[in-house]
């Protein structure tokens, strides 16, 4: 039997977290978009954040696709990094000094409006950045036809 390689962050969980931080990166862009047209002289700190955040989960999605590249994956780990101490900083200083968030952000306290997923994701994203490395590929076996007298 012939296997074939693959690179590991492409598989399973790896997916699944492209596609949350896909979805993320959307949702960021269009709150941001919407509240910097709409508002941004009611609360240009927390609008300012809310695109920053948008561009941090567009980077990080980018970074985790490509990331079996070596400049990728320490791209991906300076985005989940920055994600980590944005949602961190942001949610306590949502929660001390409410006065300089007048409107929420995505990373307002700690996520909430998106379901703490802002808070939780940066550490997923980090554990799975620890567990594939780049270069790192996984034996994918090739399928066999069935042959009859297994039938």
């Amino acid at each position: 039997m012939e296997s074939r390689t693959r690179p590991r962050n492409m598989t399973g969980v790896g997916r699944v977290l492209v596609v949350v931080y896909a979805i993320l990166a959307l949702a960021a862009t269009g709150r941001s978009f919407v509240q910097i047209v709409l508002r941004f002289d009611h609360a240009p700190l927390a609008f300012t954040l809310s695109a920053i955040s948008a561009a941090v989960y567009i980077v990080a999605t980018l970074a985790l696709i490509f990331s079996a590249s070596r400049a990728w994956y320490l791209v991906a780990w300076a985005a989940i990094s920055f994600e980590l101490v944005g949602v961190l900083v942001v949610g306590v200083f949502s929660l001390i000094r409410h006065d300089l968030f007048p409107e929420e952000t995505v990373w307002s306290w700690f996520g909430s409006g998106y379901v703490f997923v802002p808070l939780v994701l940066p550490f997923v994203g980090i554990w799975w950045l620890v567990t594939h490395r780049p270069g790192r590929e996984v034996a994918v076996p090739e399928s066999e036809p069935m042959e009859r007298s297994s039938w």
